[in-house]
Parts: structure tokens; sequence; C-alpha cells
């Protein structure tokens, strides 16, 4: 049994047998679900389809929604000291592999690799060279682990943000893009589990 809809800002919000979902309506001609960060299930419906329709398509990819939705990762339990414990020692074993195998791909030396649970950073790069990584980094998919690897790598040769800096990624990580935009869309969720 349907709840009553309720409004939204971006359109309105339904309730179908547990799963909450959103319909924005537009000129597009095609039915699509997007997740957001947080859970949040979207309908993008053409502007007259019937909702008997889109509920229809949302019932026959109920399957596909439950199993992204349990994969997210902000959707996960706070993290115990045992399994940061254990995170932290899969990435003491990890982190430096990725490490010496980019390191000369890049062109540079490091020092000391220290591995750490922070709230605030993925990773850092000393003016010594030396590296710091967050354990929550082996929640992550390995592109997104090369990937800050290799930033901080580059920090090595250009220690800001710059221009040549990011040329500098793109050379050695090509679609580094997916992997930075994948960290800032499920970074949030991974270190609220602290």
């Amino acid at each position: 049994m349907n709840c009553p809809p309720v409004l939204s800002t971006g359109g309105l919000v339904f309730s179908m047998e547990k799963m909450e979902y959103t319909i924005i309506r537009s000129a597009r001609k095609t039915l699509s679900i997007q997740l957001l960060p947080g859970g949040e299930v979207v309908v993008r419906a053409p502007n007259r389809m019937p909702k008997r329709d889109i509920e229809r398509f949302l019932e026959e990819k109920r399957g596909w929604v439950e199993d992204h939705l349990a994969k997210l990762p902000e959707l996960q339990p706070k993290l115990t000291d045992a399994e940061l414990g254990k995170l932290a020692r899969h990435a003491r074993e990890v982190l430096p592999e990725i490490v010496a195998h980019f390191a000369p791909l890049v062109g540079v030396d490091y020092g000391r690799i220290t591995i750490r649970a922070q709230r605030t950073r993925w990773g850092s790069c000393s003016a010594q060279g030396n590296l710091n990584f967050n354990c929550l980094l082996m929640l992550t998919p390995d592109d997104v682990m090369e990937y800050v690897v290799v930033h901080e790598l580059c920090h090595r040769k250009e220690m800001n943000h710059s221009a040549r800096f990011w040329t500098e990624v793109e050379r050695v990580l090509p679609g580094y893009r997916e992997s930075r935009r994948w960290l800032k869309e499920h970074g949030g969720g991974l270190i609220g589990r602290l």
C-alpha cells in the first residue's frame, strides 16, 4: 500500500513497500533510477508517464536497487577498534606495494609510509617525502587506492594542486578523474564510519 506523497526539493517522495523514492519529471523520454549518496532513490521520469508505469518499472528493478543500496559504503555501520586495526594491518601490507609499483612510474623516491585512521585526509606527503595514508582506503576499489597513492607521489614533484600537478597525475593514471569522483561521492560516507 502506497503512502501519500510528500513534497521534496527535487520532486515528490513516495513509499512503495518499504522503499521510499523521489520522482523527478522532465521532458525526457525514458525512465531511469539514480542512487544518491546516503541511499536516496530517485526515479527520473517523462512528464506525462502515469505513476503506475513508474511503479511497475521500479518493482522490476527492485532487486538491482536493493543490491546497490546494500553496497553503498555510507550505509554501513560504524567500524569497531578491532575492525580498524585489521584495516590498518591490511593497509600496511597492500599500500607499500602500490607505492613501490608507482614511484618509478612517477619518477620519484619516498621516505617512510605511515597508516592511520583519519577523518579528514586520504593521504598526505611531507616535504621530506614521507607518505601518510588512511586505513579506510582498504574499503575503496583498487583504482581509488592507486589514485590516492599516485596523487601523493606526484606531490613529490609538485607540492600543490597546480595544472602541472594534475598533468602529472593524468600522465601516470589517465582515468584518475573517475576515482576522484568516486571518493567525492562515497568518501564522506566511509569517513563517517569512524
